[in-house]
């Protein structure tokens, strides 16, 4: 992905975005479960991760728990098909349900003069197939419900892959019943193919070769999974909150303001300043690794295109009436930088530099991908159950014919092979379980290692 440094004017943004979110969804609480159903985009477990990871930095009081419930190839028929023996299961408080990308089909794109009836029965079925998860979600009065258009199919971006003319106007259609269901349930409601789309359009006038997917035009890489999760926690209100914030005046040795943290033990003056400084959040950390197979994308690259810095990631020290000397920043005795009286009387973002705290919150990102991990396996486990073993009438049988099934028939169907090791080892009860345990130990470390600590900042004149 080609992204272009040139910052966009925030006005811009925000009316190339109108279109996107037309329902509100609640911040998750502590206790929330939540359940991301959908196919492979969903499967690939980034965004919903991302998520995950912005409340383990931003509220480590307040531990909630989200759950991959994402398939392959799956369309709405075949969500509603395991609606039970896999989505529900996981006991949701809160569930999200996307599909659209594999209900509007592909090839059959490629025959143009019956494009018309396979966008008609493509929506009609996927429509049936919606109204069948729609009844069943109305039988859950506990449950809170989100709806979620599919990430965008990329006609336009000048890249080599195929392209299927007119299956961006077939998801148009069913991201239309998807937000009128929302509308009338009073469900929440996501739009991300607008959302992104208008981004990859902006951005291709200046790139053509620009996507937020990936070469195969349908599945989105580690940035355009970071622009998902983006969008989500703004629908979700949370754009504007920051880190933390502080405010001195070391002229008068006062501390002017401070949100979502504690400052004790100012000892300030014009020639140097120090201050206990307890954050109640982390900033959120940058990802420098492609994490989608064959697509190059790093959740990093997303920053070039989306402002999350200046919306999601503010931990703003502000020190007015220094002098004109610079001064060196550091927190517990480590240095972080050197700034100018007159920059830190503007505010520096602690939030970009290579604080103690932002090291913590690198940690807890490297936990979070090893939890991922490790549920991918179950993701692959139900795959071979929902897309393989269902068909032999061996849904959840884990016996040895069934293993032995699968590598018989994995010699032939690379996608069953592609996910053989995970299920032999997911099958057995004991190593399931021993795989559950690591999962749940990585959660409360990093329920542990989130939590505030304090700091001890010092400024000296140099």
């Amino acid at each position: 992905m080609k992204v272009t440094r040139k910052i966009v004017p925030g006005i811009l943004f925000c009316l190339s975005c109108l279109q996107a979110n037309s329902q509100s969804i609640r911040p998750f609480r502590a206790g929330d479960r939540i359940v991301f159903a959908g196919n492979s985009i969903t499967e690939a477990g980034l965004y919903e991760s991302y998520i995950w990871l912005y409340y383990m930095t931003r509220f480590p009081s307040e531990r909630i728990t989200v759950f991959n419930a994402g398939i392959g190839g799956d369309v709405a028929g075949q969500i509603y098909n395991r609606m039970d023996s896999d989505i529900l299961a996981k006991k949701p408080t809160v569930l999200a349900v996307t599909f659209g990308m594999n209900d509007s089909r592909y090839f059959e794109y490629n025959q143009k003069d019956k494009v018309a009836q396979v966008r008609e029965q493509a929506v009609s079925q996927s429509l049936n197939s919606f109204q069948k998860i729609e009844q069943r979600l109305k039988e859950l009065p506990g449950v809170e419900k989100i709806i979620m258009t599919s990430s965008p199919y990329d006609e336009s971006a000048r890249i080599k892959n195929e392209v299927f003319h007119g299956k961006v106007e077939t998801m148009e259609k069913i991201a239309a019943f998807q937000k009128a269901a929302a509308k009338k349930n009073h469900w929440g409601f996501l739009d991300w193919m607008h959302s992104m789309t208008a981004i990859n359009k902006r951005e291709q006038r200046k790139d053509s070769s620009f996507t937020l997917t990936g070469p195969d035009r349908i599945h989105p890489g580690a940035a355009g999974h970071f622009v998902m999760a983006y969008f989500f926690l703004k629908e979700q209100g949370l754009a504007g909150k920051p880190v933390a914030t502080v405010s001195i005046n070391a002229a008068k040795n006062e501390v002017l303001k401070t949100a979502n943290c504690k400052v004790s033990g100012l000892k300030a003056g014009k020639e140097s300043v120090e201050f206990n400084y307890t954050p109640y959040a982390l900033p959120f950390p940058s990802d420098t690794v492609p994490r989608v197979w064959m697509n190059y994308q790093k959740q990093v690259d997303a920053l070039k295109v989306i402002p999350f810095v200046k919306e999601f990631n503010q931990e703003v020290l502000t020190v007015k009436g220094l002098n004109g000397n610079n001064y060196t920043l550091a927190i517990n005795g480590e240095k972080v930088g050197q700034w100018s009286g007159a920059e830190l009387a503007a505010g520096i973002n602690l939030a970009e530099q290579n604080t103690p705290q932002r090291k913590i919150a690198q940690e807890i990102m490297e936990l979070n991908n090893k939890r991922r991990e490790l549920e991918s396996k179950f993701r692959s486990y139900y795959w071979v159950h929902y897309n393989f073993l269902q068909e032999k009438k061996m849904l959840f049988n884990n016996s040895d014919a069934a293993k032995d099934t699968v590598l018989k028939y994995g010699a032939e169907n690379g996608w069953l092979k592609m996910k053989t090791e995970d299920f032999e080892t997911v099958r057995v009860p004991a190593t399931r379980a021993a795989l559950q345990k690591q999962m749940d130990d990585i959660v409360d470390a990093i329920y542990q290692k989130n939590q505030p600590a304090q700091y001890h900042i010092t400024l000296t004149a140099n």
